[in-house]
């Protein structure tokens, strides 16, 4: 082979090559960064119903079915609420039988294939917990963001903010409690939320960007009524939550901020969504780099950023040991570091942000002794 036709060989091969790595990192990459809100993340198995009766339900066992705690389960036009595991009920070595506590969209019946969510309910406010409440528009960055309203006697505000694989359902779960402790809720979808606006490149960005529709509620809240505002965020809605805290102009009437399993290294995050998705272990680094050319985001973790230093406002954290989508390890040094303003509730047995389904009492009544100086 003449040396120009085997060098040009050989620049076709890297380039091909190149291309297929380009490819194949970018796929990875859809994985997570395209993840569809309210899509069960992967260790959300589905579960077959396999039988019912009265205030019970029969499920395919598995280590979810088998998880402690208050869980919603959803369908294919199917939504329910299902209790703690009924001890000595199994109808044998393959299912498990859980307290069926309501049914709130379509029929479960044998044959039904369910997954379990921590989001317990399916409509809103009115129609689930019988909560007078507005829907409203909130003024973004990217156009109108859809929020429910749900009023309270205070003059300090909770906006709540959901993660990766729930959507504005999901918050639901504390309204009762929030109601009661007489919080006015701005419940927010932000973009790339059913009926928000979609961000340009169509992408999530695990929060670096998402923080500014916080802002936006935050500025919201201000406008009508509000005289502080305790931001309550899950996952990376939590990740939001702390950015706007250091980054918004008006951080300084963020009274309070609760973070329930905050993606605090989002490289991590990446490759864990996109392992458990199926992608095999040799793109998970292109996948990684893929994300930082397609995002802009950069890829040192929260805590090598000037955020740990900057933050000025009391802080609860909940996670938990055993949450394999953003690992515990960069809450516990948060805390450590900012032990002046932080402080760290761990729960044990707990799947990501779903801290309150494990243990509900526990959550509500750490989350109202957090609230109390607050209020």
């Amino acid at each position: 082979m003449r040396p120009v036709t085997a060098t040009a060989a050989a620049v076709t091969s890297i380039l091909g090559v190149g291309a297929a790595a380009v490819a194949a990192g970018r796929y990875a990459s859809d994985v997570a960064l395209k993840a569809t809100p309210g899509r069960p993340l992967p260790a959300d198995r589905r579960l077959t119903v396999h039988a019912t009766a009265a205030g019970q339900v029969t499920l395919t066992r598995s280590f979810s079915a088998l998880r402690p705690g208050t869980w919603g389960i959803a369908g294919s036009g199917v939504h329910a609420v299902v209790g703690p595991v009924v001890e000595g009920a199994s109808e044998g070595a393959d299912t498990v039988v859980r307290r069926l506590e309501s049914v709130g969209q379509g029929i479960l019946e044998p044959g039904t294939k369910v997954r379990l969510t921590p989001a317990l309910y399916g409509g809103d406010p009115g129609s689930d917990l019988g909560l007078d409440h507005s829907e409203v528009e909130i003024p973004g960055e990217l156009g109108a963001l859809p929020a429910w309203y749900v009023p309270g006697a205070r003059d300090t505000w909770i906006i709540t903010v959901h993660g990766l694989g729930t959507t504005r359902a999901h918050p639901m779960n504390l309204m009762g409690f929030l109601h009661r402790q007489r919080f006015p809720v701005l419940d927010l979808a932000y973009r790339g939320d059913p009926g928000a606006p979609r961000p340009a490149d169509g992408l999530g960005h695990f929060g670096a960007s998402e923080w500014r529709d916080v802002d936006a509620a935050l500025r919201y809240a201000l406008r009508y009524g509000a005289r502080n505002v305790i931001v309550h965020g899950w996952s990376t809605g939590a990740t939001m939550a702390l950015y706007a805290a250091v980054e918004s102009p008006l951080r300084d009437r963020i009274s309070g901020l609760v973070l329930d399993s905050p993606v605090l290294d989002w490289p991590v995050t990446l490759r864990a969504l996109a392992a458990a998705r199926g992608v095999p272990a040799a793109l998970l680094p292109l996948a990684v780099r893929a994300a930082q050319g397609r995002t802009g985001m950069g890829a040192t973790p929260v805590l090598g950023t000037s955020v740990p230093a900057s933050l000025r406002t009391p802080t609860l954290i909940l996670h938990g040991p055993d949450d394999t989508i953003a690992p515990w390890g960069p809450s516990r040094e948060l805390a450590a570091r900012r032990a002046d303003l932080v402080s760290l509730h761990a729960v044990p047995q707990a799947p990501h942000a779903a801290m309150w389904n494990v243990g509900p009492d526990r959550y509500e009544e750490t989350l109202r002794r957090f609230l109390t100086p607050l209020m």
